[in-house]
């Protein structure tokens, strides 16, 4: 008998029930959502009405919701959500003194009870929270990654799809550096079934696409009044499943590079190889004189958040 994955899945609010209903659906394992304790009955509700989708959607797993971290144990991929979401006119930046303490909480109760684990942080902001999780968990970087560039790179090929009238499916496309209004769009890496996209469109409607996608989760926080859910989670599971069934996709994350891009130590949007072990291998790709200056802009701000996350708790230093 194949042992299934387990996917723990850490904070039961909008992105976290959904990255449980998207990894159900795909049957990529059994599934543990853990809330604090004042939300887990809410939890519990949530993932019996989710497992009570199996028989129709034909989906073997167990899920549970459970507020108890020994229930995490055994886990081969943890997801990060827990955290507060972002509000109209507020920044990621503006995020980070109450979710640095919410994310190493966390990252320290599943280096204790899940400590091979792979674990993926969907927090925000989200660049500094992977450094976060990072030194709280001690885990090898290979182990320690996060989901943004599969969620920027989603909103980027939609709205060239809308553009062009074309399927979603055959637009290929790859951004880099960090989440949000800084992230590196890479236009002459974009095609759409194997036709450079500059073929395709002008330059004006390329840029327009690309602006939207840097705003991406502003212009949802602005319909909704929160933050996106349906998306990220998406892009989270994309990452999962590379992951159980080490598939080498090769994803833009936010993974650790040293020598890479000459980032010289930080985790940062790039294209890498996600297996079985995490972070297999980052992909040096070549920039031009103008990406190299927007991915360097892109990197300086990572770094200035990570400053902020080592001035406001020196064990993260």
């Amino acid at each position: 008998m194949v042992k299934r994955a387990k996917i723990t899945i850490v904070g039961g609010g909008n992105v976290g029930a959904s990255c449980a209903v998207w990894a159900a659906s795909k049957e990529l394992g059994d599934i543990v959502v853990v809330d604090i304790p004042e939300l887990e009955d809410r939890v519990k509700g949530k993932m019996l009405d989710l497992a009570q989708c199996g028989p129709i959607e034909r989906f073997d797993a167990q899920i549970i919701g459970t507020s108890d971290y020994a229930q995490v144990a055994g886990s081969d991929v943890v997801v990060i959500t827990a955290g507060v979401p972002r509000k109209p006119g507020m920044s990621r930046d503006d995020l980070i003194a109450t979710n640095v303490k919410i994310v190493k909480s966390v990252s320290e109760k599943i280096a204790q009870h899940a400590p091979e684990a792979v674990v993926i942080v969907v927090s925000n902001p989200l660049d500094a929270m992977v450094y976060t999780a990072w030194k709280a968990t001690g885990f090898p970087t290979h182990r320690i990654v996060g989901q943004a560039g599969c969620l920027d790179v989603a909103r980027y090929r939609t709205f060239i799809a809308m553009e062009l009238g074309v399927s979603v499916e055959d637009i290929s496309a790859l951004l880099l550096g960090g989440h949000g209004d800084d992230m590196v769009p890479l236009p002459r890496y974009t095609s759409v079934h194997g036709i450079p996209v500059s073929q395709l469109m002008s330059q004006e409607k390329l840029t327009a696409c690309v602006e939207r996608a840097k705003v991406g989760g502003g212009e949802i926080v602005k319909l909704m009044g929160t933050s996106a859910y349906y998306a990220p989670a998406s892009g989270v599971v994309q990452m999962v499943e590379a992951i159980v069934k080490d598939k080498k996709r090769i994803l833009p994350c936010a993974a650790y590079c040293e020598s890479e891009f000459g980032i010289g130590g930080y985790f940062v949007g790039v294209p890498c190889v996600l297996g079985a072990k995490g972070v297999e291998r980052v992909i040096q790709i070549d920039l031009d004189t103008q990406e190299k200056e927007l991915m360097d802009r892109s990197v300086s701000h990572v770094k200035e958040l990570v400053e902020v996350v080592c001035q406001m708790d020196s064990s993260l230093a």
